[in-house]
């Protein structure tokens, strides 16, 4: 009789970072590959399934599946966000869980956390961008926002720009603002904080890199205070005033078609007019394949937008799954011993 057996891995966020994947040189990395992967086609990439459950709150649960043909797997992220939960609550607001799946033949290979490599993957995005346009010598950098996001922006930057020494960090409350610099102080001992008391302008003016990290819905950054030579990171929805991405020499997106769809910056002044397809200076991607250039001057202002691209998270859950596996951690799940009709007790669990 065959064998059939299937297991798979579960990895709990605790295995992960036991197992050093929270290592943003892995994951720049894996997003660099999966970059050029899908540059050569080898990545399907349906959309993304969307469940609002309370439009005013936008409390939903995401599905974002992708496959790489050539490693033979299948991923997909499941992601909840809900806004409230930090106030409501006094919990996080979003978490994520992650399937892997060979396709040769359609077998679970390992359940993950996913909060860890969803946050680790849209800090990697700012980190890749800050790599080709950034100033290389940047040696400050500003935020506004102080939550997870921002966190794990601070630790990718600081990696992809390793002459970083300054961090000026504002949010609405300056409880938050202290908790960052005592969290993130103990991470890099050797940066300079300053926790701005709720002044947004004291966190990131003259910043040579900044950062907005908010669930806001407001135009918070100003653009008098984005100096020339400066980069800047935008992670969430609109939060800055149509006048910083004016004056900016250069706009790159991670895919400029799927920013336009939402509700960011850009694709409000693209909704409003204000912004077209010929002011976006590229994808994320042509820069990564050497088809555009990154930043070609000192004083070039340049804009960053990242809204997510599923089969980054993939590939970088692949890289952490194979870390994990190295280290030897994570837990062995059987799915089946048995198909459903080998069974010899089927016939008394049976309800008719």
């Amino acid at each position: 009789m065959a064998n059939h057996d299937i297991h798979c891995h579960f990895f709990s966020q605790e295995d992960l970072l036991a197992a050093g994947c929270l290592d943003i040189h892995m994951a720049m990395r894996a997003a660099e590959s999966s970059l050029r992967a899908f540059n050569e086609g080898d990545v399907l990439f349906p959309e993304k399934i969307v469940q609002i459950f309370n439009d005013d709150t936008q409390e939903r649960i995401n599905c974002l599946p992708a496959t790489f043909k050539s490693k033979r797997i299948c991923g997909m992220k499941w992601v909840s966000v809900f806004p409230p939960n930090p106030i409501k609550h006094g919990i996080q607001n979003l978490s994520a869980v992650i399937i892997l799946s060979e396709i040769e033949h359609g077998f679970p290979i390992a359940f993950m956390e996913g909060t860890l490599c969803s946050n680790v993957r849209v800090g990697t995005m700012g980190a890749l961008a800050a790599k080709y346009l950034a100033r290389q010598d940047s040696e400050s950098i500003g935020f506004i926002g102080a939550g997870e996001q921002a966190k794990m922006h601070l630790i990718a930057m600081k990696t992809a720009i390793p002459s970083l020494k300054r961090c000026g960090v504002a949010a609405k409350q300056s409880s938050e603002e202290e908790q960052f610099v005592r969290e993130m102080s103990s991470i890099i001992p050797d940066m300079e904080f300053l926790a701005a008391n709720s002044d947004l302008k004291n966190a990131v003016d003259g910043a040579d890199i900044i950062v907005t990290a908010t669930s806001a819905q407001a135009p918070l950054l100003k653009a008098e205070w984005m100096k020339k030579g400066a980069f800047y990171s935008h992670v969430g929805g609109w939060e800055d005033e149509y006048a910083v991405a004016k004056q900016c020499d250069k706009i790159v997106c991670d895919d400029w078609e799927t920013v336009k769809h939402r509700t960011q910056t850009l694709s409000r002044m693209y909704k409003d007019g204000e912004l077209t397809d010929g002011d976006v200076y590229a994808n994320l991607e042509e820069l990564v394949i050497g088809a555009k250039s990154g930043r070609e001057d000192d004083d070039e202002r340049i804009y960053f937008n990242a809204v997510g691209l599923a089969y980054v998270d993939v590939a970088i859950a692949i890289a952490m799954f194979e870390t994990a596996c190295q280290a030897g951690l994570g837990q062995d799940l059987q799915i089946q011993h048995d198909m459903i009709f080998e069974h010899e007790k089927l016939k008394d669990w049976v309800r008719f």
